[in-house]
């Protein structure tokens, strides 16, 4: 199974600002010196060697990822502002099949349904998947005027709502799919996917309970021994705190779960738009010291950043 991150952050797009770019020019001119700009080859090797925090970024859209089975079905984890630079990379003229299943209808997981390319193509065929029942009107409510000039009953007629059952297991073209209610105003829905012997599973929007952590219930059924588990880390320890009951978890929390859950890989996942890069991988750092910290079970963790890929 082929998986893509297209949008990590939570609550709204986060763009780089002028201050930050110039933050990261200067970071390169102090680290510069003679032998770095003798030719070609010195100048890539110079900016290869570059830390992520100055040599990249973790992206700035809300929440989108892709996973694609052997087969070649495209599944689509919420509908964040990344899901239009999806849309690019299949090209709205070249019409095919896509999934598309909803974690919760909250602003940042809906907004870039009406700028994905493919949604506009008659030929198109999307499913559409969630709890919720009335899902139809939800996404109908934000593409109708004075939100935005084309309803969705203006694009692909080829678009179908599936009302599913939380721990209900269904299969997609080989791959099983099942859903779990967790913790998070007005609710949200993790998706656990299952191909041969990989397992992955989308827990965005989640505020971690103490019941959760517990092996003898439905949890570990659902979350245990997964290749990877994308999760809600959006806050500090202090944060998380300091705005409980607001639906997010904080790293430790999310090592924590990943640990007692017996996960072989751990992304963070829906970063705070406050955060810039050198936070999040400060983050990172944080939480990969504290997995360290006496622990029997090693959870890979890596933090989840646009354009990233993973094949299982």
């Amino acid at each position: 199974m082929y998986m893509q991150f297209w949008g990590v952050r939570g609550s709204l797009p986060t763009p780089l600002t002028p201050q930050q770019i110039r933050s990261k020019i200067s970071a390169v001119v102090q680290r510069i010196g003679p032998d770095d700009i003798k030719d070609a080859d010195s100048r890539q090797r110079f900016i290869d060697t570059l830390p992520e925090t100055i040599n990249g970024t973790v992206g700035g859209n809300t929440a989108c990822v892709e996973l694609v089975n052997k087969k070649g079905t495209v599944f689509i984890l919420d509908a964040g502002s990344g899901l239009r630079a999806l849309g690019k990379k299949y090209g709205g003229a070249n019409p095919r099949t896509y999934h598309i299943l909803f974690s919760h209808f909250h602003w940042d997981h809906i907004q870039g349904l009406p700028f994905f390319d493919p949604i506009f193509n008659p030929k198109t065929e999307i499913h559409i998947y969630s709890p919720v029942e009335n899902v139809k009107q939800l996404l109908s409510d934000q593409m109708e005027a004075p939100y935005f000039p084309v309803p969705l009953s203006a694009c692909t007629k080829n678009i179908f709502f599936h009302i599913i059952k939380p721990m209900e297991p269904f299969e997609i073209d080989g791959t099983i799919i099942e859903c779990k209610r967790m913790h998070h105003p007005g609710g949200s829905y993790s998706y656990l996917f299952k191909e041969d012997d990989h397992k992955i599973v989308y827990a965005t929007d989640v505020e971690l309970q103490p019941d959760d952590y517990k092996k003898g219930n439905p949890n570990y059924q659902f979350f245990g021994n997964a290749d990877v588990l994308i999760l809600d880390a959006q806050y500090t320890v202090e944060e998380v705190i300091a705005k409980e009951n607001w639906g997010h978890s904080s790293f430790s929390h999310a090592t924590d779960f990943a640990t007692s859950m017996n996960v072989k890989k751990l992304f963070l996942f829906h970063h705070d738009p406050v955060y810039d890069d050198k936070k999040i991988h400060t983050i990172l750092k944080t939480a990969d010291w504290y997995m360290n910290h006496n622990r029997k079970v090693r959870t890979e963790v890596s933090v989840a950043s646009e354009g990233m890929e993973i094949t299982l």
